[in-house]
């Protein structure tokens, strides 16, 4: 078989559909796909073409694309015609994960304006914040985003639409989307330049405020066209790994407001006209349900939905030989799942990817042998990206050496929306810092090992600590606090809280639980509270010696 190498340059040389070549983008050079095309827009139009194949599948729903574009077209012209929506302008989403979710996702960006996602796990206080932020003209939402808006100061005047509304009137003012849409309109005609901006993702701030990462044409469909061009190289390496008697299809188990599912999922499946199975919401046992129905070949999601397959009751009586691929990201996959995903499936074998919110998802991907060989490595780039290990002065360090992960190339986002001093921080040079430590070594291969940012990565979700250290203190019973994660089994990290009362007052864990609801989404809420009686340990600069707290708890469990 043939190497990586001589793989990737069989796949991006001259006259190949992933042909590199070289662009200035922000006053830099950097290799790009020659034929990417020059909009999600055109992305979107190009299937036009497959109009009566099947995409969307959603519960008993069957969407053609043809129908999907319908509403594309349909919503676009609302948007501009009746809502005021001009290029630049930014409209918000906030729902679940439904068909009209993508459908407004590809409206939106099809007439030039800014798509925002919403976070569905968000708070009324969080949406607040984050309408303002953006300046959202449109809310596109379901009827539970609707209510949660309606409480904010911000969202209560916001032109609302609103999907699968129940029966009844909605407040003012909101519109239903069946009673709206100007079905049969045509999409309205707009110029968009690679460069405009498409997307903005919220990600959690170390300020305690979500940051808006903004995204441009270029960069979302370089991400894309670079998941598609490791699928190709793949192909190449291990064509075995590709074969399948049945049509490539997906099932959407993660959410669309989250950069995995938006375009590692489903703008992969756009692009390539695949079939797209929409869960309702994530369940195992639905799950197998529907890789066997459907016949789906690939699934993404985090380590742990795939550790709830292979425990799932069902899993044994569930036929699952339709699936080749079973990977994902979000989280780093401990080895023993690598094995088990390689043994416990027919024909499956396993994936894994490492990316970012700031890097449109796409980064280095880990498959098959390669996987089993290093299965602590996320894997391998295609050339429009770069890595590197980096000391503490952003050096480049030698092959093999510790330091901080850098990425460079147009995936990247163009930086984070009004908040310039956040933007200069992360990109330095054309390089962002992803504030994760590990290394790289002979082959290529990326090795991640640590973040350096105070963050814990529960079952896909970042959470900041500093952000629910800030809600934490806000209890008027809390004098210190230290927020940290522990190791988990399945969710790869916990919330975790080490809290010191102040004199003379009780805190009950359950109460303060309680508390952080009301301010943040549920995957926020440390799940384990440890009441302190003594001051938290700190260390010469007075920062919280939180590797020891974690460390003193899982010893307390028996754990290493």
């Amino acid at each position: 078989m043939p190497s990586y190498e001589e793989a990737v340059a069989a796949v991006t040389g001259p006259g190949s559909p992933f042909e590199i070549a070289e662009a200035e983008i922000g006053g830099q050079k950097m290799k790009t796909f020659k034929n990417a095309p020059p909009s999600l827009r055109a992305l979107f139009g190009a299937s036009r073409a497959k109009a009566d194949q099947e995409f969307l599948i959603y519960e008993d729903e069957r969407w053609t694309f043809g129908k999907v574009m319908e509403h594309v077209d349909a919503l676009g012209s609302l948007l501009v015609t009746q809502y005021g929506v001009e290029p630049g302008d930014t409209v918000a989403i906030a729902m679940r994960n439904y068909p009209e979710w993508i459908v407004a996702f590809a409206a939106i960006t099809s007439v030039g304006a800014i798509s925002v996602s919403f976070n569905a796990w968000w708070t009324a206080e969080e949406m607040d914040y984050a309408i303002g932020d953006c300046g959202a003209k449109v809310l596109i939402c379901d009827i539970e985003r609707l209510t949660r808006a309606a409480e904010t100061e911000t969202g209560k005047n916001l032109k609302a639409l609103v999907v699968r509304a129940p029966e009844g009137d909605l407040p003012a003012p909101a519109d239903r989307y069946e009673a709206v849409l100007p079905l049969g309109s045509p999409l309205p005609e707009v110029e968009i330049t690679p460069d405009m901006d498409a997307t903005i993702l919220y990600t959690s701030g170390t300020t305690g405020f979500p940051k808006g990462a903004v995204s441009t044409h270029r960069a979302v469909l370089s991400a894309l066209l670079a998941f598609g061009c490791r699928t190709a190289v793949q192909g190449v390496v291990a064509p075995k790994d590709r074969e399948s008697e049945y049509p490539t299809s997906f099932i959407l188990a993660v959410p669309l407001f989250h950069v995995t599912g938006c375009v590692a999922v489903m703008l992969s499946c756009f692009a390539a006209g695949l079939k797209l199975v929409i869960m309702y919401k994530w369940g195992a046992e639905r799950a197998l349900e529907l890789i066997e129905r459907e016949r789906i070949t690939n699934f993404v999601g985090v380590p742990t939905m795939s550790w709830d397959l292979l425990e799932s009751p069902d899993f044994a009586s569930r036929d699952t030989s339709s699936l080749g691929a079973v990977g994902g990201g979000g989280a780093p996959a401990p080895p023993e799942l690598v094995e088990r995903v390689e043994k416990g499936f027919e024909k499956g074998r396993p994936g894994i990817g490492y990316g970012m919110t700031e890097t449109n998802a796409y980064g280095p991907q880990n498959s098959g042998d390669d996987y089993l060989r290093k299965p602590t490595s996320s894997g391998r780039l295609v050339p429009i990206v770069e890595m590197r290990a980096t000391d503490d002065a952003g050096n480049t360090l030698p092959v093999g050496e510790v330091g901080e992960l850098w990425f460079r190339g147009p995936n990247l986002i163009r930086g984070y929306w009004n908040k310039p001093e956040a933007t200069a921080e992360t990109i330095v040079d054309g390089w962002l810092r992803s504030g994760d430590i590990g290394r790289i070594d002979e082959e290529g291969f990326v090795f991640v090992m640590d973040r350096a940012k105070d963050m814990v990565l529960r079952a896909g979700e970042n959470v900041y600590c500093a952000e629910v250290e800030a809600v934490i203190y806000k209890h008027p019973a809390v004098y210190e606090a230290a927020v940290f994660g522990l190791p988990h089994d399945r969710l790869g990290e916990e919330v975790a809280v080490a809290v010191l009362p102040k004199e003379g007052t009780s805190l009950d864990p359950s109460e303060l639980q309680a508390f952080v609801k009301e301010h943040l989404a549920p995957f926020k809420v440390p799940s384990h509270v440890q009441i302190a009686t003594d001051a938290l340990p700190r260390n010469a600069a007075g920062k919280f010696l939180k590797r020891q707290l974690r460390d003193e708890i899982v010893a307390s469990r028996g754990g290493a």
